[in-house]
């Protein structure tokens, strides 16, 4: 089922809907744990996608593909590397990743995006399905220059527009061999598939449940694979994932 959060003309806040072809059939409420039955249907073309969720967290993984992990200069970790982004770094699809004045060096970094669906304390490997919503594609936007120079990466990632998701949710998609790749002013800069990551998605919920709470909405990226680059003012910026859709967004020169 592909979900996606949208604004409706006439309507003063974003609602959820579920799309089917040309159509999203509007639900009340969010969509988890169940999906509402529909109130509404109108032409996908009628209405504006947003960012699927707004999280209370994100929760990233790093150097979750060897060869990320080789060309930044490090070895393969025993066990998964976390870090936080703030929830005010998501945009949606179509939406300006905007540069800020503090870096000469923001990346791409294509990755694929878990929802959670329902809370999640201590999940083990074998219930990590349970709590999984679906998933979207991400840009875990990264400021390389400040991450280098800070020695920890919290700032270097937490710029506002520094995580678009989107377009939407798939609930039925199942990580295998999909291709993954990031696309800039359309040269392919990252192409991967799922399977390479080192830790897979059970473990990494394992891991991410076992150190804080996820609560429904919340979101965990699953790590890039190699070929990071830089972003420059106005170019276009697009994450693939196959089966999920396209994200793509422009990036805006610098604000002073």
């Amino acid at each position: 089922m592909r979900i996606a959060r949208v604004s409706v003309p006439g309507v003063e806040f974003p609602v959820y809907g579920v799309i089917t072809g040309e159509k999203i059939e509007l639900i009340t409420g969010l969509p988890w744990p169940d999906i509402s039955d529909p109130v509404a249907a109108l032409n996908l073309a009628d209405v504006k996608i947003l960012a699927p969720v707004i999280p209370s967290k994100i929760v990233g993984v790093g150097k979750n593909y060897a060869d990320h992990a080789k060309e930044m200069g490090g070895d393969v970790p025993a066990e998964p590397v976390i870090f936080l982004k703030p929830n005010t770094t998501v945009i949606g699809d179509g939406d300006f990743i905007v540069l800020p004045p503090q870096s000469t060096n923001v990346h791409h970094e294509a990755e694929l995006a878990i929802i959670i669906g329902a809370l999640a304390k201590n999940v083990e490997v074998d219930r990590a399905d349970e709590v999984i919503f679906g998933y979207t594609c991400a840009n875990d936007v990264t400021a390389r220059d400040l991450q280098n120079s800070d020695l920890q990466w919290t700032r270097s990632k937490s710029f506002d527009t520094f995580c678009p998701l989107g377009p939407w949710i798939e609930t039925e998609f199942v990580p295998k061999d999909q291709k993954i790749t990031a696309t800039l002013n359309g040269e392919v800069k990252q192409s991967s598939v799922l399977s390479e990551m080192i830790f897979k998605i059970p473990q990494i919920i394992e891991f991410v449940t076992n150190v804080m709470t996820l609560l429904p909405g919340d979101v965990i990226l699953t790590g890039t694979p190699a070929g990071i680059g830089p972003m420059p003012a106005g170019a276009s910026i697009s994450v693939e994932i196959e089966g999920l859709g396209t994200l793509t967004n422009k990036v805006s020169p610098r604000v002073q």
